[in-house]
């Protein structure tokens, strides 16, 4: 296939629209299923060159969860404790695929970002996998390909119309790529850079102990920065992206923003979470809306509206803002990363509130020596890894 006609581009007034290969050879991907639209490309596109670099790095299947061409979640595959499967809605589906639990990590972490995403798989995807998107909000998913079974759970979602693209896994871009805003094309070679050990060899606080564990949380962060709108910032905890700021002007509220989702993120996990009793009928989009208004600062307005009736079968007590403060001071050996230097201490300080113990930057700020201080005043280990990686 030349080329692929699409029904508009970013919206629905911008048209023609299509992709095709300048060159005049054939598109890398075929159409499974659905009429994939412009936004779902740019996710699917971007998603694949995430998982991909993730399973290259860490020999591990992974997924992500983009939305807007960003992630909401990233992951490889480990498995899930029962905790996590609790928290994701996947604890009645059994033991699940090293695929299908990367995919239930990325989605789970922030799963209201990732309500309506479009999923990227670094592998075949199995029946396991296959059965868990069935069942999600979903606009999609890329992968290099799909077992019968698989195939055919999907072609069932949307009535027949779920976006199923296979993309060729030895397909390699041209060095050199394009871009055109405003009528002008812009030039520039391809972002091959590669996320390894070695970038994180210049520890540069007291702490200089970065474990393997560590190290590949870091670079499952650095990835997934590699691959999100920056200013961007990544926290990661246990093989998972656990909270993702994109996009953002300034980096503190990235950091901020990341960090609030990497804290939604075990408070789900708490007791007073996992105790919630909802009522019979109740969706997992609105059990997690529900969970995400009670772990919030305005759970005493919906308490005072009444709306607690309606979702839960026992009216909940309210979680204080004392024992959040305590439940969140239990989360530890977060690793983090930033696409670019912190320009000041407050963003140390900000991720110390939520378990971070291991950090990456680029470091060459003017104020270098008042990160490093920051991170020796928590114990951090941070590494200074000499390169950026804005992406646009």
């Amino acid at each position: 296939m030349k080329e692929l006609e699409l029904k508009y581009g970013c919206n629905p007034n911008q048209k023609p629209s299509r992709i095709y290969m300048q060159d005049g050879s054939d598109l890398p991907i075929e159409v499974l299923c659905g009429k994939p639209g412009y936004i779902n490309f740019l996710d699917a596109f971007n998603g694949w060159l995430l998982v991909s670099e993730l399973k290259k790095a860490t020999n591990l299947p992974a997924a992500t969860s983009f939305k807007h061409v960003s992630p909401a979640g990233a992951a490889v595959g480990l498995p899930l404790s029962e905790t996590l499967a609790k928290i994701y809605w996947v604890d009645d589906l059994g033991e699940l695929s090293p695929l299908a639990c990367a995919y239930a990590r990325a989605r789970g972490a922030d799963r209201m970002s990732s309500f309506g995403d479009f999923i990227a798989l670094s592998d075949v995807c199995d029946e396991d996998t296959a059965r868990l998107i069935k069942r999600e909000v979903s606009d999609g998913v890329i992968a290099p390909g799909y077992t019968p079974e698989a195939l055919e759970l999907l072609k069932q979602k949307k009535k027949g119309n779920y976006n199923v693209i296979q993309i060729n896994p030895d397909y390699v871009p041209a060095p050199l790529e394009h871009k055109e805003v405003f009528g002008i094309t812009f030039e520039q070679g391809r972002n091959e850079l590669v996320i390894d050990d070695d970038f994180f060899a210049n520890v540069v606080t007291e702490n200089k102990e970065i474990p393997e564990s560590a190290k590949i949380d870091l670079a499952i962060s650095m990835i997934t920065l590699k691959y999100t709108q920056s200013n961007s910032v990544c926290y990661v905890k246990g093989g998972q992206a656990i909270g993702i700021g994109a996009g953002q002007q300034s980096r503190i509220h990235c950091t901020r923003l990341a960090g609030q989702k990497a804290d939604n993120w075990w408070l789900r996990q708490s007791p007073q979470v996992l105790g919630l009793q909802f009522r019979d009928g109740i969706g997992r989009a609105d059990r997690d809306n529900a969970i995400d208004l009670y772990i919030g600062e305005e759970y005493m307005d919906v308490l005072a509206d009444g709306v607690w009736e309606n979702t839960f079968k026992v009216k909940p007590d309210v979680f204080t803002r004392e024992e959040k403060r305590a439940w969140l001071d239990k989360m530890e050996d977060v690793a983090l990363g930033s696409d670019a230097f912190f320009p000041f201490g407050d963003n140390i300080e900000r991720a110390h509130k939520s378990g971070v113990k291991y950090v990456a930057q680029p470091g060459g700020s003017v104020r270098d020596d008042n990160v490093i201080a920051a991170c020796n005043k928590y114990n951090m280990a941070m590494a200074f890894t000499g390169l950026r990686l804005f992406h646009h």
